[in-house]
């Protein structure tokens, strides 16, 4: 057998031992490994070689406070202004006094955890890789053909349209996951209202589109890794979404990729992480940027997220998008050819590598 491909061989069987554990990076962990597997292994010399942050005197991300949003036109239009400029120089921004209660996001954290942290059993009930089931427990939803795989087990819910009934649920965190959602969807409404306005145009026309059609909630279980060098939580990517809100604990290491420098989104108590996906950049022709970030492998753990994708991926949806006519001219044409969610998510997902930004495969 040839070196190359007794490597791709031996690659491939340690893969399918992993994966047939159904245990993820937590069963490594738990059976205490001391080094972390090659098949977690970041390409040699690339996170040495990255970018060194920059430091949080350099570059902050925005911070937006929504106090008085739903008050007098004076302080809707300050918040609309710096949401205007956050979506279009950063893709990123956090927003404080959001309405979402604290006790919500503390209890989606601790379900999130408790499922993950469930006795292996109950969790292998829940394991696959098919994107029709209602809950999906898996740890790298592309473990065959991504490369590097992440240090990091995840559970996916698609909660709209056609939210899961409740017995569909782990009773881990079925509760706190149908109370977030709630909050969720009303928080989201009212940023496509705040985004559409901040496009000079009428409050719900990114609604009317058919941007708040899906929400994939995406559930992330970093434990805590012994060689953080050698592998990623996870790789640098841009969201397949219109938009995304992101809870995160107080562990850190998401990191925004600006003017050429690693960012870190230092968490904020209370704060939801705000990021413009794909789909909202090449609706607004540019106007907004969906921007790529990546989360850094830690010693310390679990760290916990909740990342809710506005975006039916996978599910049916037959709306063609492309860029919107109210912000095109002559001098300023249309950069993207029209395309369907399922269309641009398939080739997002079957992709191995998102170094390269997915939207430019649409460019005209």
């Amino acid at each position: 057998m040839a070196p190359d491909v007794a490597k791709e061989h031996d690659s491939y069987s340690q893969l399918k031992a992993f994966d047939e554990t159904k245990a993820g990076v937590k069963g490594l962990v738990d059976a205490q490994v001391t080094e972390v597997p090659h098949i977690f292994h970041d390409p040699v010399g690339t996170l040495e070689n990255k970018i060194p942050p920059a430091s949080a005197s350099d570059f902050a991300i925005p911070i937006i406070d929504f106090t008085g949003v739903h008050g007098d036109a004076a302080s809707r239009e300050g918040v609309v202004k710096k949401i205007k400029d956050a979506a279009e120089k950063w893709g990123f921004f956090q927003v404080i006094n959001h309405d979402v209660p604290l006790s919500v996001l503390e209890e989606i954290k601790d379900g999130v955890r408790r499922f993950h942290e469930e006795d292996v059993e109950v969790k292998k009930s829940y394991f696959s890789r098919e994107l029709s089931k209602r809950f999906l427990y898996y740890s790298n939803f592309n473990l065959y053909s991504s490369s590097p795989n992440n240090w990091r087990d995840s559970f996916a819910i698609y909660m709209d349209p056609n939210p899961p009934k409740p017995e569909e649920l782990p009773e881990a965190c079925r509760d706190d996951v149908l109370e977030y959602s709630k909050h969720l969807m009303s928080l989201g409404c009212l940023l496509f209202e705040l985004l559409s306005e901040s496009l000079g145009l009428s409050s719900e026309i990114l609604k009317s589109m058919g941007c708040m059609k899906g929400v994939l909630m995406l559930s992330h279980y970093y434990p805590p890794c012994p060689q953080p060098d050698l592998t990623l939580g996870t790789s640098k990517h841009s969201d397949h979404s219109f938009l995304t809100i992101l809870l995160q604990d107080q562990i850190g290491g998401l990191q925004v990729l600006h003017q050429d420098c690693w960012v870190d989104v230092s968490p904020l108590p209370g704060a939801l992480v705000i990021n413009i996906g794909d789909f909202l950049q090449m609706v607004t022709n540019d106007k907004f940027i969906s921007v790529q970030h990546r989360v850094l492998a830690n010693k310390a753990g679990p760290r916990i997220s909740v990342a809710s994708l506005f975006s039916t991926s996978m599910q049916p949806n037959p709306t063609v998008y492309g860029p919107m006519k109210e912000l095109l001219s002559e001098e300023n044409p249309p950069k993207y050819r029209d395309f369907t969610v399922p269309e641009y998510s398939a080739g997002y997902l079957t992709e191995g590598d998102h170094d390269a930004s997915h939207p430019s495969y649409f460019t005209i």
